[in-house]
């Protein structure tokens, strides 16, 4: 009756129903008088649904049988751009047999330069389909136009939204209209507020399935391709219950510094990373220099089990979890 949308969260303790709406006096105290209520509070922050304030616990996904989110560890791996069936499928192996548990994948590449290799399209979505099923994996991979959200959501378990397009609001509208998960990558000069408040705007269409990503922000510094703002993670976890990765590629921008990103981010307490993997970074179509190879892959990926352990995380491989 009051106009405001309720938004139940069950916590251990108590549960708090986010009355989302505009505020008033007249509002707060009619919510006051009602039965049950012990308590009404304004929430401090822009972002509501996407508070600590409003979620106490973290959100945990699941996805196909792969939980993210809270104590668990998982890593997103592949190559960033569908090249062939060939490559893709070699990849996701060697990625899920070094303890990767989601398969990454480009179909759709917003690029820099317009003549650059900018994806298979919906060729490359049937490609990733197939591996993800074939290696009994959820897959991810970047959706870049609000019209193109049906096709992704037919072939994809996870919509990315990548740096360049997170405040792409129409598009943060259309995947927040749908039930998968959304992967959010913060903008080169975006701040954490901003980053929150774009997914904001996806779970204010009702899809609570939100993850983070810290992916690198452009500083006066040119020794990496962006700086790997490290301290994003703890703010982010204080402010906000949603789950949070990094990605050591896109900031590093050479595949010699990716490791020493990556287990700074998980060091920091991520919830995750996601890292490009190529068999030939040197042919590769998008991205080469900063792509990881297959066995220095599965070296990080021990280290990242040793990293997540000390800070009192388990990294989830496909089909089972760390002890």
């Amino acid at each position: 009756e009051l106009g405001l949308a309720p938004h139940p969260s069950k916590g251990e303790f108590r549960t708090i129903v986010g009355a989302i709406g505009e505020r008033t006096l007249e509002a707060q105290q009619q919510l006051e008088q009602l039965p049950g209520v012990d308590e009404v509070m304004a929430i401090s922050q822009p972002y509501k649904l996407a508070s600590r304030e409003f979620h106490e616990a973290d959100t945990i996904l699941d996805i196909k049988g792969i939980r993210v989110g809270g104590p668990h560890v998982n890593i997103i791996a592949g190559p960033c751009a569908i090249e062939s069936r060939e490559i893709l499928f070699g990849v996701g192996q060697a990625v899920k047999d070094a303890g990767a548990s989601i398969l990454r994948g480009g179909a759709f590449k917003p690029r820099s330069s317009p003549y650059s290799f900018s994806g298979m399209g919906k060729e490359g979505l049937e490609l990733l389909q197939e591996a993800g099923e074939a290696l009994d994996m959820p897959t991810i991979t970047e959706v870049v136009d609000p019209r193109d959200v049906p096709i992704v959501y037919k072939y994809a378990d996870i919509f990315q939204i990548g740096a360049r397009n997170m405040q792409n609001f129409n598009l943060l509208l259309e995947v927040g209209k749908t039930d998968k998960p959304v992967f959010i990558k913060r903008g080169l000069a975006a701040s954490i507020t901003e980053l929150l408040m774009s997914a904001e705007y996806v779970l204010s269409q009702g899809n609570h399935r939100v993850i983070l990503c810290e992916r690198g922000i452009r500083t006066f510094a040119d020794e990496v391709r962006f700086t790997l703002d490290v301290s994003a993670v703890p703010v982010i976890q204080e402010r906000s219950h949603l789950p949070v990765f990094i990605d050591p590629s896109h900031a590093a921008g050479k595949r010699d510094l990716v490791p020493a990103l990556a287990l700074a981010g998980i060091a920091a307490g991520a919830q995750g990373a996601i890292i490009e993997v190529h068999s030939c970074p040197d042919r590769a179509l998008c991205d080469g220099p900063q792509a990881v190879l297959p066995h220095n892959f599965a070296k990080l990926m021990e280290q990242i089990r040793q990293i997540a352990e000390i800070v009192g995380h388990r990294v989830t491989l496909w089909g089972r979890e760390d002890a």
